[in-house]
């Protein structure tokens, strides 16, 4: 089954149901924004840090934690820019206690660059957490492993395998992906009481995922590993 109805490429602020707290940010503070290339499929010529013909396509960061590296049969297949929020609801445990910021889903326009200046969206991440191509392809995943972000005010860089994947194209052979380079997204450390159960916000972000397909027979695996 085709999940095209989730493709809402803008962010709907009234869907989500915004409410403002202290030091947390509305949608209004997302910045658009424009990144490089992220093809990975490199040609005869690239070299190790992702360079083909003296022209930067992609690089992975250079500390990626041994934890997060993809199974060795894995090999890079694409990678796309992520803007974005991280939207938290406030609630009660359900074992109880006091009341605080959960994490309800992702919402981000995952940008990979094409030929010329027009840098448009490519793909939507949304709860599952999923990721949905424009072509229709979706691939659901799960975590595997998960690491501390350089910057302390960063959500985790995270490991996933794929648990599910729909429809032909983009995301249809995507086993693993890695969530790495993020910016912002934490979850805001006041607010949360219990005259605000119930309340949302959203947290801008930004990451890089590097998605990974089984490597075919013969084939070196590029991967985003501790160098």
């Amino acid at each position: 089954m085709r999940a095209t109805g989730r493709l809402a490429l803008g962010f709907i602020v009234g869907a989500i149901g915004c409410a403002q707290v202290e030091a947390a940010s509305s949608v209004d503070d997302i910045e658009a924004t424009s990144v490089q290339k992220a093809a990975l499929s490199r040609a005869h010529g690239d070299d190790d840090n992702g360079r083909h013909g003296g022209r930067e396509t992609w690089r992975c960061p250079r500390d990626v934690p041994p934890a997060l590296s993809p199974p060795s049969d894995a090999t890079l297949a694409l990678a796309m820019r992520a803007s974005g929020v991280q939207i938290y609801a406030c609630a009660t445990p359900t074992a109880g206690g006091a009341p605080a910021w959960t994490l309800k889903a992702p919402h981000a326009n995952l940008t990979e660059t094409g030929a010329g200046d027009d840098d448009q969206p490519s793909a939507v991440h949304f709860a599952g957490p999923s990721w949905q191509a424009l072509d229709g392809s979706l691939v659901t995943g799960t975590r595997a492993a998960s690491a501390a972000a350089p910057e302390a005010t960063a959500i985790p860089w995270l490991l996933l395998r794929a648990a599910s994947n729909v429809g032909e194209g983009r995301f249809h052979d995507v086993t693993w992906i890695q969530r790495l380079e993020t910016t912002g997204g934490v979850s805001p450390s006041v607010g949360c009481d219990i005259d605000h159960v119930g309340a949302q916000v959203l947290v801008p972000y930004r990451a890089t995922y590097f998605f990974y397909r089984a490597a075919a027979t013969g084939e070196s695996p590029r991967q985003c590993v501790a160098r």
